[in-house]
């Protein structure tokens, strides 16, 4: 939890253009690139420093533009855009190397009344407590990622109806559920935890498109990659606390696959909505299975 609280806390550089700039760490991860989630929560957390603390994040619509590098730290430059009577506008370029890896816009809004709905919860699901952590199904592995995956991330992730790492289980469908929560306790500003929600919601939004084709992150030669990612958060939550996030992937082709995921509290009140599209690529037809 430390490592995802240390990459939220940015650097204020002072330096001043038409442009805010911060600077940040990078967690390390096994195999080198920097994580998508770390680097979409870092360029909310730049942008969310540029306005007003009355107006939380409420939609952000990030490209992944070039993999981070973990042994050097990136630089955030934020666009002022618009700030007007309730809402304020914000585009965030993540750097390294004096290239952008990610791409960001994100609009805030001051809290006003207005129309309330939501869709409910999926009913009669397994309790997190009763389902496997990812350190039960990895923790035995002498692997670099199963080592990091069982107990080093940030998030205890629990998977409904089973997990797609090793392999498939079940039938072959476009959709899974997934408890979510953070292992420690995060301070009580609601602006930090909007910004780890999108840092969790990269972990698994893609397994969708995996599950429908029995492929496991496990299947040699999968090439799983990031392309896009959307979030329009709706009410306020806590990351500390189990969250439910269902997705669904409507559609995959041409190296591609689309997820969608509504993400609730454990009560469930609709916190958040989630789209992503990735490159999806397994090279030999036979790791299919």
């Amino acid at each position: 939890m430390e490592g995802l609280l240390s990459t939220l806390r940015l650097t204020d550089t002072g330096a001043r253009t038409d442009e805010d700039i911060f600077t940040g760490p990078s967690q390390w991860m096994p195999r080198g690139r920097v994580f998508g989630g770390q680097v979409l929560a870092q360029s909310i957390i730049a942008a969310t420093h540029t306005v007003p603390d009355e107006r939380p994040i409420h939609s952000m619509h990030g490209y992944f533009l070039r993999p981070g590098d973990v042994q050097h730290p990136i630089t955030f430059s934020v666009d002022r855009i618009h700030d007007g009577r309730s809402f304020s506008t914000r585009r965030t370029q993540a750097f390294q190397h004096g290239l952008p890896i990610l791409s960001l816009i994100a609009s805030f809004q001051t809290r006003d009344e207005g129309f309330e709905h939501q869709i409910g919860m999926p009913h009669d699901l397994p309790e997190p407590d009763t389902l496997p952590s990812t350190a039960d199904v990895l923790g035995h592995l002498d692997h670099d990622v199963a080592r990091y995956w069982s107990s080093e991330r940030a998030f205890d992730v629990r998977h409904i109806p089973s997990p797609v790492y090793l392999t498939v289980e079940g039938e072959r469908l476009p959709h899974q559920v997934v408890w979510m929560k953070a292992f420690g306790r995060l301070p009580d500003d609601l602006r930090q935890h909007r910004a780890a929600l999108a840092y969790a919601s990269d972990y698994s939004i893609l397994e969708p498109v995996l599950r429908a084709h029995g492929v496991a992150w496990a299947t040699p030669g999968l090439k799983v990659a990031s392309l896009d990612h959307a979030m329009w958060w709706h009410r306020d939550a806590r990351v500390d606390e189990w969250l439910l996030f269902t997705m669904d992937s409507p559609s995959a082709g041409g190296g591609r696959g689309l997820s969608l995921g509504r993400i609730y509290t454990r009560d469930g009140v609709l916190v958040a909505s989630v789209a992503q599209e990735g490159m999806v690529r397994v090279p030999d037809p036979a790791a299919r299975g």
